[in-house]
């Protein structure tokens, strides 16, 4: 389910940007915005698929079964703790080399009225050209991220109060739809708004919530950001081999980061794990569950510490086989 903003967010995002006349501050910003790593990074800054738009499933059933299982898992998880909201997170294409593990993240909400834990968050709407908040059921949610070993999903539970302010907030459509940018940028800077990606406005929207009263727009949820000392990643691109491609990758920019940091190979990103980070520092009896499920069997890990790339269970991780 979509949620349409009023008319002033109906521009398109992918518009052409204009000549730069700015001399050799706009020149660097060309010469640096050939970085190919931040359009590898694209695929799992941006909410859907590596090119953008839905794709179609490549899940088999083995996959179906395994990813099915896992949010079966999740659902009980969620149940059992029932906070109005929770943070949710899954993985996507392959970010090792920017040590990003989960690339898009939304809201599980319990009272939602797409059904109970739908995920409300932002994609971006390939024929429409431009961004959406969306209503998403957690099984959809994760299998949209295609065919993905192992498959992932981390969630924080949040204490009761800080919930419900989140819930009551991302629930009102009239105010979500405030923080939503009309401009997509897939490694949006997290101090602008200039543009926005869908992780950018979990993060606008956790800061207005438990700063007080909610703002209307994003430049008061941008001061509510850095009033409360949001980190977001600085994803480092590794090195300048990585050149000279993202010139031709669609929905990244960089006009909107600070040219420091494009000198010094940087791109400061809202990501899953910034948001995370954020939760945990301002509610600190949060909870973090992370799920991952390998050919055999599902792996379950309580606390802050999260699984490696191999979903090696420790001692204290709870461990469901999937093969009968």
């Amino acid at each position: 389910m979509s949620l349409r903003a009023d008319a002033a967010a109906a521009s398109c995002i992918d518009e052409p940007r204009r000549r730069s006349t700015e001399g050799k501050r706009r020149q660097g910003r060309r010469a640096l915005g050939l970085l190919v790593g931040v359009g590898l990074m694209l695929s799992g800054l941006n909410a859907g698929a590596a090119v953008f738009c839905d794709r179609p499933s490549d899940l088999n059933a083995i996959d179906q079964d395994r990813q099915l299982r896992l949010v079966a898992e999740v659902k009980r998880v969620l149940q059992q703790a029932g906070p109005a909201a929770a943070l949710v997170s899954r993985s996507g294409t392959d970010l090792d080399r920017f040590n990003i593990r989960y690339s898009h993240a939304g809201l599980a909400l319990r009272d939602s009225a797409n059904g109970a834990w739908s995920v409300r968050q932002l994609y971006y709407a390939c024929d429409e050209s431009r961004p959406r908040l969306f209503d998403q059921g957690l099984t959809g949610f994760l299998m949209s991220a295609g065919k993905i070993e192992p498959t992932r999903l981390s969630m924080v539970l949040l204490p009761p109060e800080p919930a419900q302010r989140l819930a009551t907030l991302a629930l009102d459509n009239r105010r979500a739809l405030a923080l939503l940018a009309p401009q997509y940028s897939a490694n949006a800077y997290a101090f602008s708004t200039r543009y926005q990606n869908c992780n950018q406005w979990v993060a606008e929207l956790m800061a207005s919530a438990w700063s007080g009263e909610p703002p209307d727009d994003r430049p008061a949820a941008q001061q509510r950001l850095s009033a409360l000392g949001y980190e977001p990643e600085a994803v480092r691109i590794p090195s300048h081999s990585l050149m000279f491609a993202a010139q031709f990758v669609p929905l990244v920019h960089l006009d909107d980061h600070p040219i420091d940091d494009l000198y010094a190979l940087r791109m400061r990103v809202s990501t899953p794990a910034s948001l995370e980070a954020f939760a945990h520092r301002l509610a600190p009896e949060a909870e973090r569950v992370e799920l991952c499920a390998t050919a055999d069997r599902l792996v379950v890990r309580r606390g802050w510490q999260p699984l490696d790339a191999s979903c090696m269970p420790g001692a204290m991780d709870q461990i469901i086989a999937l093969r009968d």
